[in-house]
């Protein structure tokens, strides 16, 4: 290929821009050139901004809503405008191929990549597509999937399951020096509290409100989303952060057990660091119902343990850790059959290949 450039997207969530994390290095390496497309005010902004010769374009964008709002009429303009915009960037940029991880950043990107007909990329992390995808995939060449059972859902001749992309800089963390991060030692097991990139009101109110009896039997990394730490709370074996990037690797090394929401990028990862974890999904009042299909495939595996949200008090918190911990060893034992199916290169190799057919048009 002549001319080596390819175009990410994805954002609104951490969740839509991790795996493009993971795979943009590699191109790196190869000396492509790299462009990304996201919005003005999304967390992909800042997470992409950290990554040196990687070109960020921002563009109008809607918000896909699922309940009655004035917005929603203003919405179809915005993301108009934003197929505007990106069909004069990839006219611009020409980049052979695109990549995109989701989110409603993505639609009219891959909109405009269909007009000016430059193949297009999609992965897919949930067990069901979400909403921007559903919408995006007419556009696209080719559809990746981390669950097997997804392909149900989509068209049998675009789907193709590759397992979960996992970056590798999780595999490099250090455990002491983890433990001295969150100011901890090796006198109990270490339980790791995540609620996703903005955090969860619900898991954090059910921690603080059970805590003294969790520290009985664990010491905690309460990463607790902007603005939610609290600083009245000084306890021995409890340390808070509002967000984690570079020290993630090392408090997951020095990490025993998870608690955390069922994005499906998050608890792949655990998976992946053999985190025995207990979960709970984001509920179907506030989401489409995917963290609870994500929960449910994994507790269904034995690799994890499930609450969900509205059956969530300070005392079933405390007695579904006990669980967790008394069946540390059987959990082990079913993630040690699972088998890591090299996912990022077979998103890379499908990558190339798309983008081999779109430099011969």
């Amino acid at each position: 290929m002549s001319d080596k450039r390819i175009l990410f997207t994805g954002g609104g969530t951490a969740g839509h821009v991790i795996v493009n994390l993971a795979v943009i290095p590699h191109f790196q390496k190869e000396g492509w050139k790299i462009d990304y497309i996201g919005s003005k005010n999304g967390i992909e902004k800042e997470l992409i901004g950290r990554l040196d010769n990687v070109e960020y374009h921002e563009i109008s964008t809607g918000k896909l809503r699922r309940y009655f709002s004035k917005e929603n009429f203003k919405d179809p303009f915005k993301v108009l405008k934003g197929v505007l915009q990106s069909y004069r960037i990839i006219g611009k940029r020409k980049p052979s191929v695109i990549f995109s991880k989701g989110g409603f950043v993505s639609v009219p990107v891959l909109a405009a990549a269909w007009l000016r007909k430059t193949p297009a990329v999609i992965h897919e992390s949930d067990y069901t597509p979400g909403l921007a995808n559903k919408l995006a995939i007419p556009f696209a060449k080719k559809v990746l999937t981390t669950f097997p059972e997804t392909i149900q859902y989509l068209p049998e001749t675009k789907a193709e399951w590759i397992g979960a992309v996992v970056r590798d800089e999780l595999f490099e963390g250090n455990r002491e020096k983890g433990l001295a991060i969150a100011d901890l030692d090796n006198s109990k097991p270490v339980l790791l509290i995540m609620g996703g990139s903005g955090g969860s009101a619900k898991i954090n109110e059910s921690v603080r409100g059970s805590l003294d009896e969790l520290l009985e039997d664990y010491q905690i990394i309460h990463i607790c989303g902007k603005n939610n730490v609290d600083p009245s709370i000084k306890k021995r074996g409890y340390t808070q952060f509002e967000y984690v990037n570079e020290e993630l690797s090392d408090l997951f090394a020095a990490t025993d057990f998870v608690l955390s929401r069922a994005g499906s990028n998050a608890i792949f990862e655990f998976l992946a660091l053999r985190k025995p974890m207990l979960l709970v999904p984001l509920s179907r009042n506030a989401s489409r119902g995917d963290q609870i299909l994500n929960a449910n495939s994994f507790q269904k595996q034995g690799y994890a343990h499930m609450v969900e949200e509205e059956e969530l008090t300070d005392n079933r918190l405390v007695e579904e850790l006990k669980r967790l911990k008394q069946e540390k060893a059987t959990i082990l034992q079913h993630m040690r059959n699972y088998e890591s199916r090299e996912a990022k290169q077979q998103v890379i190799s499908t990558i190339k290949q798309a983008g081999r057919i779109g430099s011969q048009k």
